[in-house]
């Protein structure tokens, strides 16, 4: 099979896997504060619902230990689908739940437990989705392809922000309306399903799977290749942080701190998104053509430059201004990252523990550093009277741990996924 159908498989299911966790994210940093929390400590209700942001990073680890081990036992197709629906039954979930004003504490409880699950779902589903896609793809357009799944994360994105944009026009929209957007999850999770269960098992895997599988995959991938690991490691925490940082904070310091219209950043979001589609690709087209080391860390360096002019940006309190901030910050310097990190992340890995290799690298760092940024931003700000100059010198540390670790990485766009990665394998007395 060509590389469309998978891709389009993917992609679909990838933007709505972002759609359920960008919704999560902007409930979160808009309404979720006031509806889950006691109304009367606006702090407590901001931090508490970053927290609750935050909580469903806790179980991603687990989620891609669990679906890498089996993507990597069992198949890339089947865990596809798995993960899909656990992360739109659970979004669904959280539209039909209680609030603070109607069962007390028992709220925020069952949105921290339907938040767990949620993320334990998203564990595995975009390292599952890359993987497949970079295995059926041509080689020599490896950059591109393997970025696709990336622009089906800001297609997700765009498509929540648009419709919770929509939503909150309504009246009713802190009554019930809020609820609409997570119930039309049910919808993308159709049709992700539908493309899913039509779209056959990767050729590489199954020739893997002919030679004889491993059976602790996780355990193997840090014991043979303990160094591609650890730097996919490092350059994925800090950029993750970024994100997170420039996609879900800044709306809620554009409206909480700045007092602008949630509108503002909602626009900025949607506008960063939009061009972050077009720009992925690019920047995948770019990776295949000048290697993927080269295009990353230039892209990086100026992310690190434009920290603060960004905060500078947004600090005027100007809606073209702002918009014309997170748009680039996000839609050019982020999403740029992004689209290489896609075909780099699979060329670091052996066939045989690939899906675990990225899944452990992504998730464990999404836990450790994506998941809390909102909230350490958040604190910083509220720690330095409202100045935002705390969260722009985190960004620049967070860029410059990040281009330090694709610095050490080798420069892998010539590699064929089906050679063993030669790299010094751990000592240790287990039998994998």
């Amino acid at each position: 099979m060509t590389s469309r159908p998978v891709t389009k498989a993917a992609v679909i299911g990838t933007a709505v896997e972002f759609y359920d966790h960008a919704l999560f994210g902007l409930a979160a940093a808009i309404v979720l504060n006031e509806r889950f929390f006691p109304a009367d400590q606006p702090l407590a209700g901001t931090l508490g619902s970053f927290a609750a942001f935050a909580v469903g990073f806790l179980s991603r680890p687990l989620g891609g230990v669990v679906f890498g081990h089996f993507g990597d036992r069992v198949g890339r197709k089947p865990m596809l689908v798995v993960t899909l629906l656990l992360m739109g039954l659970s979004t669904a979930g959280i539209g039909l739940l209680p609030t603070y004003d109607q069962v007390g504490v028992a709220a925020p409880i069952l949105l921290a437990l339907l938040r767990l699950a949620q993320g334990f779902g998203a564990g595995a589903e975009y390292a599952g989705a890359l993987v497949l896609v970079a295995e059926t793809s041509d080689p020599r357009r490896r950059g591109l392809w393997a970025s696709l799944p990336g622009a089906g994360v800001q297609i997700g994105i765009l498509t929540a922000t648009l419709v919770f944009t929509a939503v909150s026009a309504l009246p009713s929209f802190e009554t019930w309306g809020w609820r609409l957007p997570f119930l039309l999850s049910l919808a993308g999770v159709g049709v992700g399903l539908f493309l899913r269960f039509r779209v056959p098992e990767s050729e590489l895997f199954e020739r893997e799977r002919a030679r004889g599988l491993s059976r602790f995959p996780a355990l193997e991938v840090v014991r043979r290749q303990p160094r591609s690991l650890l730097i996919a490691f490092v350059a994925n925490a800090p950029f993750g942080a970024i994100a997170y940082i420039i996609n879900v904070f800044l709306l809620s310091y554009m409206t909480k701190t700045l007092g602008l219209p949630a509108t503002v950043g909602l626009v900025g979001n949607v506008c960063s998104s939009a061009v972050a589609i077009v720009v992925t690709p690019l920047f995948g087209m770019l990776a295949d053509r000048l290697g993927r080391r080269p295009v990353f860390l230039g892209t990086a360096f100026v992310l690190g430059v434009f920290a603060f002019p960004m905060f500078w940006l947004v600090d005027t309190g100007r809606p073209e201004l702002v918009i014309l901030a997170v748009t680039f910050g996000y839609g050019v310097c982020v999403a740029g990252m992004f689209a290489v990190l896609a075909s780099l992340l699979t060329e670091l890995f052996d066939t045989r523990h690939r899906y675990s290799g990225i899944a452990i690298a992504r998730e464990w760092t999404a836990a450790l550093s994506s998941g809390p940024a909102p909230l350490v931003a958040a604190a910083l700000v509220a720690a330095a009277g409202g100045a935002s100059w705390p969260v722009a010198l985190l960004l620049v540390v967070c860029a410059a741990i990040t281009f330090t670790a694709v610095l050490f990485a080798p420069e892998t766009h010539h590699r064929h996924l089906t050679e063993p990665v030669s790299e010094p394998a751990m000592r240790t007395g287990a039998v994998i």
